[in-house]
């Protein structure tokens, strides 16, 4: 599979969990497939509705992640520490990186500066974006 990935880019998670939940200035949506809510389902022994709520119109997901009210945190992190780990979705994996295909129908790796992460650690290879893609067959299967 041909991808464009960001080049000279470190990145090393903090384990701050921003990506958990909404800031001051970004509401976040955890979006999950169909075949993730039901992995977390059986392993939890939760219902889907316990936990995701149904969407429509953000294909190939089929629904968006339950957040605390209070805090907007997802319903799976405690003391920031993600409850689901070898579970959590596709969409976790990957920040702070996100895969869009382009016009040309190639599929390129995007990142978001809002991660403390971004900028420490090594410098990322294409295996490290490599392995993220069978991360995304993996899941579809």
């Amino acid at each position: 599979v041909s991808f464009n990935h960001p080049r000279n880019v470190r990145f090393q998670c903090l384990e701050c969990a921003i990506c958990c939940g909404d800031t001051e200035t970004r509401v976040r949506h955890i979006l999950l497939l169909t075949i993730e809510a039901n992995r977390i389902s059986i392993s939890t022994s939760k219902p889907i509705e316990e936990f995701a709520t149904k969407i429509g119109d953000h294909a190939p997901y089929a629904y968006e992640m339950k957040k605390t009210v209070k805090e907007g945190k997802c319903v799976f992190l405690e003391k920031k520490r993600c409850i689901i780990y070898p579970l959590r979705p596709l969409i976790c994996r990957f920040y702070p990186f996100e895969l869009k295909i382009t016009r040309n129908g190639k599929y390129e790796f995007l990142y978001t500066k809002e991660c403390p992460g971004i900028g420490n650690g090594e410098r990322l290879a294409k295996g490290y974006f490599k392995n993220l893609l069978e991360q995304l067959k993996i899941s579809n299967m």
